[in-house]
């Protein structure tokens, strides 16, 4: 079985093997998120928790991919422009 990877910023980051580990990250740095006014944490970590959720959960999964989607046709857009 083969380590589960996600990309972001183009990069890839290997994650932990255990599904339950996974979602427990996930699930910590959107919390983590949730109180991004404090110093050491930061907003970021929503998206970012959203990203390793989405490894394991189909509804993160489409989140995710719906934001790709958005990001994307926003990209183009501003292209289309120049």
């Amino acid at each position: 079985m083969t380590k589960p990877r996600v990309a972001f910023g183009g990069r890839h980051v290997a994650l932990p093997r255990s599904k339950a580990l996974r979602i427990s990250l996930g699930v910590a740095l959107i919390l983590g998120g949730v109180v991004g006014f404090l110093p050491v944490l930061g907003f970021w970590m929503v998206p970012l928790g959203i990203i390793v959720l989405s490894v394991d959960l189909p509804v993160a999964r489409r989140l995710r991919r719906r934001a790709v989607v958005w990001w994307e046709r926003r990209q183009r857009a501003r292209q289309g422009r120049l």
